[in-house]
């Protein structure tokens, strides 16, 4: 059980070259490849959900000594480019800079508070509540998610579209992770302190996660880049 969670992790930086291989431009390549590199940022943040949500046995025991661990930076590195070109991939579109004339539309104002919505609520739920971490990052996505489409209206069909995509890719990935090891979510995921509802196994928060992580973060390059879907 050691290893389980970076086994896990492996199998999905395979999908992630899968679909990096696939891409048929340098600029979705490019694309990914950025939003990857930045994504595993968060990875830095598990301090905040080891033990609060789970306590998954990793590499040199450094997830419970410290919650820091290794697997965690692979798993964001890995679902941050997924989620961002998954639509793209499917739906063959391609990306136009934006001309200067439209950021100063009147929505745009809000622009930088837009990108900033979702940390900023996830702060605050973190200090005045006593939501479980996890539960504060899906609410935080969403409104999150729900300020992009305020600002980005032309981006709310891949937003939506991709949640249900990366909702259901993550679905089928999570599978793995019982296959490989039967009752692993019971002995890691700290059950009692979230909903307790599985499906198929599988946390109801864990697929929350990846509705709302799908919706933010698949626009989030066009977002802060000034960039529109052709």
């Amino acid at each position: 059980m050691q290893y389980i969670w970076l086994i896990w992790n492996l199998i999905l930086i395979a999908i992630w070259l899968v679909i990096y291989v696939s891409l048929g431009s340098k600029d979705k390549r490019k694309e990914m490849l950025l939003v990857s590199l930045w994504t595993s940022l968060l990875g830095f943040t598990e301090p905040l959900f080891v033990p609060e949500y789970w306590s998954p046995p990793s590499l040199f025991g450094l997830a419970i000594k410290t919650g820091f661990d290794i697997e965690s930076l692979i798993f964001s590195f890995g679902i941050g480019g997924i989620a961002v070109i998954l639509y793209e991939q499917i739906f063959h579109s391609r990306h136009a800079v934006m001309f200067s004339k439209e950021h100063n539309l009147s929505r745009h104002r809000f622009h930088l508070w837009t990108i900033l919505s979702a940390p900023a609520v996830f702060v605050i739920l973190l200090i005045a509540t006593n939501l479980n971490p996890l539960l504060s990052a899906i609410i935080a996505m969403i409104i999150g998610g729900l300020t992009t489409w305020y600002c980005r209206p032309d981006l709310k069909k891949k937003m939506i579209v991709s949640a249900f995509i990366f909702l259901a890719l993550y679905f089928f990935y999570f599978l793995t992770l019982i296959a490989i090891s039967p009752g692993y979510v019971e002995r890691v995921w700290n059950l009692g302190a979230i909903s307790g509802i599985l499906i198929v196994g599988i946390p109801l928060e864990e697929l929350l996660f990846a509705f709302s992580f799908g919706f933010i973060w698949s626009s989030v390059y066009e977002h802060i880049t000034w960039r529109k879907i052709k």
